[in-house]
């Protein structure tokens, strides 16, 4: 049935499921299935494209372990993002999502470029969820997109080769799909009950464990992910997490970001 499924991801793309080479960078060891040897090099204990070693690649080799995704859900009155993603980054976060409901196209666009500021002040990766014109208009370092959002395919070529692209993914067709898109990783879930996204579906940790199999790039949890529950994806084969509420909204933003970071860390 996988067999399957690759076939129909290879047909949408031309008969080439392509790695980006940004991709290739985050792939760990054990994502490295059907990256022939010579596109390849060693560095840092990871493999990269020959053509994209340099500073920029290698600063975005490890930000997928612990995804801050911002929600002003959990804003005091009269705050704005830059405190709790500055706390966020100094707390240990290795990737900025900033993702906007609420706030005006101009507004939205003034406040990615502070919080992109910010975050390359700290050489964390900062990326733009759903809003693929923005991402590339203020020069993100990449894109987060759904399942109800733009097409994988059409981002990509909107992106370019070189930002983050990252895909949300239910099921083992939708991943691979997205793979062959031209996603760097895959978000995947809920995998625990979460009040963040009112559409949010739950995603079994079985389902979880087959898409880590089925493909070769990154996976990341998604939803409901707590301290106390990271340690029941220890073997589900992720990369890492994301989270909005486990981060921004705890009492000591930077002091939960660590903690966090530390359990991932010890549990994957």
């Amino acid at each position: 049935e996988k067999n399957g499924l690759k076939e129909k991801a290879k047909e949408l793309n031309k008969g080439i499921i392509c790695f980006s080479p940004l991709a290739q960078g985050l792939l760990s060891d054990r994502y490295l299935i059907g990256i022939p040897e010579d596109s390849r090099i060693r560095t840092d204990g990871r493999f990269l494209n020959e053509s994209r070693v340099n500073e920029e690649t290698l600063s975005k080799i490890k930000s997928l372990n612990e995804i801050a995704v911002t929600d002003r859900h959990w804003l005091k009155e009269g705050e704005t993002l830059d405190g709790p993603v500055e706390q966020a980054l100094q707390g240990g976060a290795t990737l900025i999502q900033i993702r906007e409901k609420e706030l005006d196209e101009a507004s939205f666009e003034k406040e990615a470029k502070r919080l992109q500021d910010l975050c390359r002040n700290y050489k964390v990766p900062f990326i733009v969820n759903d809003n693929v014109e923005l991402a590339v208009r203020i020069g993100a370092d990449g894109v987060h997109v759904g399942q109800e959002d733009m097409e994988a395919g059409q981002v990509r070529r909107l992106i370019g080769p070189d930002r983050i692209l990252g895909v949300s993914a239910q099921t083992v067709e939708e991943a691979l799909l997205a793979e062959a898109a031209g996603a760097d990783y895959l978000g995947v879930g809920a995998v625990f009950p979460t009040g963040s996204k009112d559409d949010a579906i739950e995603v079994p940790h079985e389902v979880l464990r087959e898409i880590c199999r089925a493909v070769s790039i990154p996976v990341v949890a998604i939803g409901g992910i707590t301290y106390e529950n990271i340690p029941e994806l220890s073997s589900s084969g992720i990369a890492g997490i994301s989270v909005i509420s486990a981060i921004f909204g705890q009492e000591d933003i930077g002091e939960a970001t660590k903690r966090l970071k530390e359990r991932v860390e010890q549990t994957l």
